[in-house]
């Protein structure tokens, strides 16, 4: 299995346009809320707590992560858990509006969709495709990455970003 920093430096390879970087400091979190929002599908109770198929897909994204890096790993699971708790505060409010679920799902998607295109047009500026084109992992890892250079804005992973840096090449601008 790949190190951390094995997949940041072959995500970074598919980022290195800060125009495209910049996308995804939006497009990235929007897609991942919108699948937290459409896999927000209740199933069941358990000890007091709804079992959401989104809650499962959290709870195995998280063990991966945590794995990855526990520091990177912990800020994630508190993006998702965030991302888990807007999912059901709007899941229960449709539903006490008496609004039929269908639209819940139907704005997910809208989500879904507009973080894609912003996605598409940071890959426009890169001038390649996105990294999961090559390797489905990316899927998983760009949240990682973005989270990752989130927190080097605040001086954290200096020394990672570094080493990824001298791997995929500098920033253009």
């Amino acid at each position: 299995m790949k190190s951390l920093e094995q997949h940041l430096i072959n995500y970074a390879l598919y980022h290195r346009d800060k125009r495209n970087i910049a996308t995804h400091f939006v497009g990235v979190p929007l897609i991942v809320f919108a699948v937290v929002w459409m896999t927000f599908l209740p199933f069941g109770m358990f000890d007091l707590v709804q079992v959401t198929l989104s809650a499962c897909l959290i709870l195995l994204a998280s063990i991966y992560y945590l794995y990855l890096s526990p520091t990177l790993g912990s800020w994630m699971i508190g993006f998702l858990l965030l991302c888990q708790v807007a999912a059901n505060y709007a899941f229960e409010s449709v539903s006490r509006a008496g609004i039929d679920v269908i639209w819940f799902y139907v704005t997910g998607l809208a989500l879904f969709v507009v973080g894609w295109v912003i996605q598409f047009i940071g890959h426009y500026f890169e001038g390649k495709k996105p990294a999961f084109a090559d390797d489905l992992m990316g899927l998983l890892i760009g949240p990682l990455f973005v989270m990752m250079e989130l927190l080097n804005k605040v001086g954290c992973f200096r020394a990672l970003e570094q080493r990824i840096n001298s791997e995929a090449g500098p920033y253009r601008p």
